[in-house]
């Protein structure tokens, strides 16, 4: 009996919670289809009576319906009253005026086609011959690159921010929809990622200085030093938008929205694997990656480089720059002067190299040698002339 009574309590409370609660336009809320018939859909909301979506909301092109009775659906409520409650999951083409004026009033998205770029941003279509517009500044989270290409002829989700002149100036946001999807995402994204958390995303965004990765609602970035191993000149060559990619978070910071990512941190490591095949004082031809002031960086295998220092340049002559005598994308032959596996630093000696002591020595022995063929060549020239007086003289005795 304790249990019936339990049971009694618990229904009895929840059919006064369905009493009391009132839902005000805009509302957004979870709702359980029980019902569907030709033209509506009806939802359990919450409250005493039940609401009202159109079927046409949950049909696609080909006239079939997504959902059936049991399922849970997200809705805006969009009027509650003693004429019923009327909700909308998005206003689409079959609106009217006075239903996007509702909307505009209750925050409610409506559906747009983006039909032309006109000065200062896209005429948008709405339920099917309104026209609204939307600047640049609100048609995404970010600026894109080309935002005609990205935009035009696509159907897009936004909040009305101005209704004026009975539907004829509408002003439209799509960022201000997705701030506030993006917010709920972060929400729930809060309780479910931590630190060094290995994560699959999307690239959506590539800069100059990285990669905005969306993974789940909201953007991570990875730094360009946090892409790979070996260094990335330009991110475009190797990503494009929409590529999935597999990263590390490295750092949350909730307050500032700023997710730090990393997929080189996914990669495996190149410098264990190289480092055991190099060693010091052997030859090797690696590729010049690029010039700095004070040397040359050269590729001795994917991922590890090592320096020639400006001053191994140039064979013995002084140079104020790299460029004098070398450029990316030459090869080289250099010798690996010294490893130093704590720093991961390895410092290179072109082959042809001479230091000053080498070049003193040889200028020596070049002097040595010299001075010997310098001797020779004297010794040579007096045998010869003593060999030809002793034949001019023993012609004369004949």
């Amino acid at each position: 009996m304790e249990h019936d009574s339990d049971s009694f309590e618990e229904l009895f409370g929840q059919s006064e919670e369905k009493t009391l609660r009132k839902l005000s336009p805009g509302e957004k809320l979870t709702a359980t289809v029980v019902g569907i018939d030709k033209e509506t859909v009806f939802l359990d909301v919450g409250t005493k009576s039940e609401g009202i979506i159109e079927i046409s909301e949950f049909t696609d092109e080909h006239g079939e319906i997504s959902i059936s009775p049991g399922d849970q659906v997200e809705v805006y409520c969009l009027k509650s009253g003693p004429g019923g409650q009327i909700f909308t999951a998005r206003l689409g083409s079959g609106a009217t005026s006075a239903h996007l004026e509702e909307a505009y009033h209750s925050s409610v998205p409506v559906e747009g086609f983006v039909k032309a770029e006109i000065k200062g941003g896209f005429e948008i279509t709405l339920s099917g011959n309104v026209r609204g517009f939307c600047p640049f500044s609100q048609m995404g989270l970010r600026r894109v690159e080309n935002a005609a290409e990205t935009y035009l002829d696509t159907h897009m989700s936004f909040l009305i921010t101005k209704f004026e002149a009975g539907g004829r100036n509408i002003v439209l946001s799509a960022r201000l929809l997705q701030e506030e999807e993006r917010q709920l995402k972060k929400e729930e994204l809060q309780d479910v990622l931590e630190e060094g958390q290995s994560i699959e995303g999307r690239v959506s965004a590539i800069r100059s200085f990285g990669l905005f990765v969306d993974i789940g609602g909201i953007d991570g970035l990875v730094p360009i030093s946090e892409v790979g191993w070996s260094r990335v000149d330009n991110l475009e060559e190797t990503y494009h938008i929409g590529q999935q990619v597999q990263a590390v978070i490295k750092g949350l910071d909730w307050e500032n929205d700023r997710i730090s990512l990393s997929i080189k941190e996914t990669l495996e490591d190149p410098w264990e694997a190289a480092v055991k095949k190099l060693a010091e004082g052997k030859a090797y031809v690696g590729t010049i990656a690029r010039l700095a002031q004070f040397g040359a960086f050269v590729t001795l295998a994917p991922g590890v480089d090592g320096l020639v220092h400006i001053s191994k340049l140039g064979a013995g002559r002084r140079i104020n720059h790299p460029k004098e005598v070398v450029e990316a994308g030459q090869n080289l032959e250099v010798i690996i002067e010294s490893i130093d596996t704590e720093s991961r630093r390895i410092s290179l000696i072109p082959s042809d190299y001479m230091s000053i002591e080498d070049e003193e020595e040889k200028e020596q022995r070049d002097f040595k040698d010299y001075q010997t063929s310098s001797k020779k060549g004297a010794a040579q020239d007096s045998m010869g002339s003593f060999g030809a007086l002793l034949k001019a003289k023993l012609e004369e005795k004949k």
